[in-house]
């Protein structure tokens, strides 16, 4: 779909066009729960659909007041599903948190110490590894855990993370640095700086 016609798809859907909120959901429903399921400071108790659902509801009765390109909504729609997350998260009295088993590190770390410097991204299509992820990711402190999501789990851009946390490019570069890092400690993975004979760096994992 080219530029102008995502953003006539948000122009019709703040004009109440239902068949542009179909298009739009469909671009952004999923990622949405994928978000949300991984999101700190959420109630332990909500379940991510129902989370998504009523961030959706709050869109259409606030579409009138935006205004934005089709980029925009995205950022848009995330800021105000973050907002209800946490204000579910506020009416508890406490965070649950689910201690990451043993065995589950030791399979994060066999699936990623002789493979990849990237932490994350074998993880997205298998649902136990998928668990023991979100699991890692709720162990980093709240910033860094929503960049971390934003970024290496959705796949949003920097821009777009940067309107959806409230954020500055920079502070959202050194959240994910700073986060990915963290991950890799808790992998047991450290980078490691190695040079071909043709003369590239390039960098490899290793357990610790």
């Amino acid at each position: 779909m080219a530029r102008a016609e995502e953003d006539d798809l948000v122009r019709r859907a703040r004009g109440g066009d239902e068949r542009a909120w179909a298009q739009l959901y469909d671009e952004h429903a999923g990622r949405l729960v994928v978000w949300l399921r991984h999101l700190p400071h959420a109630d332990p108790a909500a379940d991510a659909e129902d989370v998504a659902a009523e961030a959706w509801l709050t869109a259409t009765h606030k579409i009138g007041g935006f205004s934005g390109d089709h980029d925009d909504f995205g950022a848009w729609l995330f800021g105000i599903a973050r907002n209800v997350a946490r204000s579910r998260y506020r009416t508890t009295c406490s965070r649950a948190t689910t201690a990451l088993a043993p065995e589950g590190l030791e399979a994060l770390r066999a699936l990623h110490v002789a493979a990849h410097v990237d932490v994350l991204g074998d993880l997205a299509g298998d649902v136990v590894a998928a668990d023991l992820r979100r699991r890692l990711i709720a162990r980093l402190p709240a910033r860094e855990a929503e960049v971390v999501t934003c970024l290496d789990v959705v796949g949003l851009d920097i821009e777009t993370t940067c309107r959806a946390l409230g954020m500055r490019a920079g502070a959202v570069r050194v959240a994910r640095m700073r986060g990915l890092r963290r991950l890799r400690a808790m992998l047991g993975v450290r980078r490691v700086l190695t040079t071909s004979p043709d003369g590239v760096t390039r960098a490899a994992a290793r357990g610790m």
